[in-house]
């Protein structure tokens, strides 16, 4: 009878905390009222582009495509018939959301919702509809700006995200598979989240449920501001699954600014291939904790060229920490073009501040490539366990001329794979040395402590990385 009367008790309590927390849970309902119809549907037409690309679009390299069979049956006319995606028609509809910025009829919304449509379609919550005119579109950011024939019309306040705070509640309205401003809410999970294919953007990762469509709303805090852009989610299943991502408002206020102004976003730029600095690479540098972002491949004819140098690790830039590899790039886009600024690095052990001046960020496809690694000839001599080497000559980035280098051959120990290096690297810095052939290799690893970590800089298919290798545990036994 005691224990039964206890389970009561302990139910009455469990029941009563309940309902208070529920009576102290946010209600979304004044904010929906006052901004619900400042946010739009947006539908265009694409000619001959397939439904499971149009998906692809929309998720981009957070989905896995395996899983989007059955929605794109459901919601988009999808025909599996003989595992091919057939397009129904000649063109496609994709939805979209987005939301209105000023009464004159500015809209803002993704730049891979609008991306290659032929017309673009505005529905207000009044059910009015409006042809858009694209004013401009960035994809570094994944922002376009609209603009519609109206006036007086509904429109939002972009907030600051800067004081947006982990945990803090927030709101999206959208329309998810086309269902006009639908209400969803959440907490923020991080913020300053980099993506593999957005360097550009430190995201705010929410567990808001967003699903295609959702793309290009708006995401509000409590005071009704919208503090960011709905933009991705991760997912296995192609719907959502607890993990979206927003672009922070004070990123896009400065595209949306430009793109009303300019049409087109122009962007400061360093020059130079970073790397996240991880535990054991922080060994080599002498670090006390990883931090910052390493220099990795510096670009010719860019800022950077006679500022840094390789191996050198951004810790400041302009007196802000940089964190992490992420925080780097937004730093520097958001700067003034042809304005110096202060980078502190960590050099050989030592802190120093070097002032650039920065430049415009050229398109991608001015930025020079660099030329192939040449794939060496059989002539492998060894001196470290686990590790084959060889002289090879490589295109010279400056001219036609051929210059010397050392390639990795093989690569069979536990040591050094664990370590990352594979055959066909190209050995660039040793221990903070240029290398450029086996002998010179062989000589610098004799010099060594054999207890010694060291970071070695290498060029794999045109990109640069720094890799640790622990000598003690690969050095050859004489």
């Amino acid at each position: 009878m005691l224990k039964t009367l206890q389970f009561f008790l302990f139910f009455t309590l469990l029941w009563g905390n309940t309902v208070f927390s529920a009576q102290n849970l946010p209600d979304f309902t004044t904010l929906v009222d006052l901004h619900g119809a400042a946010v739009v549907n947006i539908s265009t037409t694409i000619k001959k582009k397939s439904h499971k690309e149009l998906f692809k679009r929309e998720f981009g390299s957070l989905a896995e495509e395996e899983a989007f069979e059955e929605l794109f049956k459901r919601f988009f006319d999808f025909d599996s018939q003989a595992g091919k995606d057939t397009p129904r028609g000649q063109s496609t509809n994709p939805l979209g959301s987005g939301f209105i910025i000023s009464n004159d009829g500015y809209v803002v919304t993704n730049h891979h919702v609008i991306d290659q449509a032929e017309t673009i379609t505005v529905k207000l919550t009044d059910r009015r509809e409006f042809q858009a005119k694209l004013i401009g579109s960035d994809q570094r950011s994944d922002i376009a700006l609209l603009k519609i024939d109206a006036t007086e019309l509904p429109f939002l306040q972009l907030g600051s995200s800067t004081n947006l705070k982990v945990g803090e509640w927030v709101v999206a309205i959208g329309a998810p598979f086309g269902f006009d401003n639908s209400v969803t809410a959440g907490i923020v999970s991080a913020k300053g989240r980099s993506l593999p294919s957005d360097s550009y953007v430190p995201f705010i990762q929410t567990d808001v449920a967003i699903n295609p469509g959702n793309s290009g709303g708006p995401l509000f805090n409590l005071a009704g501001e919208v503090v960011g852009i709905n933009s991705q989610i991760y997912s296995r299943s192609g719907g959502f699954m607890g993990v979206s991502f927003a672009i922070p408002t004070d990123v896009a206020a400065n595209v949306i600014q430009q793109l009303k102004t300019k049409g087109q976003v122009s962007r400061a730029w360093l020059g130079v291939f970073i790397q996240e600095v991880n535990r054991e690479l922080a060994k080599t540098f002498k670090m006390d904790r990883p931090q910052g972002a390493l220099v990795a491949k510096i670009i010719e004819k860019s800022p950077a060229v006679g500022k840094l140098e390789l191996g050198d690790i951004i810790l400041e830039f302009n007196n802000k920490v940089v964190a992490t590899v992420s925080s780097l790039p937004n730093l520097v886009a958001q700067a003034e073009i042809g304005k110096q600024f202060s980078v502190k690095v960590l050099r050989n052990g030592i802190e120093k501040i070097v002032n650039i001046t920065l430049d415009k960020l050229p398109s991608e496809a001015t930025i020079a490539k660099k030329p192939q690694d040449k794939q060496p000839k059989v002539t492998s001599k060894s001196m470290l366990v686990g590790m084959q080497f060889e002289d090879i000559k490589r295109p010279s980035q400056n001219s036609k001329d051929e210059k010397p280098a050392v390639v990795i051959k093989s690569v069979t120990s536990g040591v050094a794979k664990e370590a990352g290096f594979r055959a066909g690297d190209i050995i660039v810095l040793w221990d903070g040395a240029k290398i450029t052939s086996v002998a010179q290799l062989q000589q610098s690893v004799k010099a060594l402590d054999e207890d010694k970590s060291i970071a070695v800089l290498v060029h794999r298919n045109g990109t640069a990385r720094f890799l640790a290798l622990n000598i003690s545990q690969t050095i050859e036994k004489k």
